[in-house]
């Protein structure tokens, strides 16, 4: 029988497969403005407020998760990024909305077909 107490919560890495490791490290780093912690022959880290985010290549399936940036002010965001060549596929949008806030999200990709998303959860009222 499971232990009731036991559960998964904390998610300190996440990894993304990638085949040129120097175009990505640049676009995460630079166009995306993510802490650069360090890097290794095929490995690059960042630091996403607490969560760290590893870029390899090695063993990487090229189906990977999306990541979602959370962002206070998606409209800035989306400018600031077009301003550094991001291409969106679309514009920011409602995605949900509660009685107490909308969720706003804006979808790209990076060099490698990665997808990626800006988000914003606007308090109403």
């Amino acid at each position: 029988m499971p232990d009731d107490q036991f559960g998964l919560n904390k998610i300190p890495q996440l990894a993304i497969g990638v085949d040129d490791l120097d175009v990505c490290t640049a676009f995460y780093r630079d166009w995306l403005g993510l802490k650069f912690l360090f890097e290794v022959p095929t490995m690059s880290f960042f630091d996403c407020d607490g969560l760290r985010l590893m870029l390899s290549t090695l063993g990487h399936e090229r189906a990977n998760s999306i990541l979602y940036f959370d962002v206070a002010d998606i409209q800035e965001a989306f400018e600031t990024l077009k301003g550094r060549d991001v291409v969106f596929d679309d514009e920011p949008h409602v995605i949900h909305e509660t009685d107490d806030l909308t969720l706003w999200m804006a979808f790209f990709k990076d060099p490698e077909e990665n997808m990626l998303a800006i988000a914003s959860e606007v308090k109403k009222g």
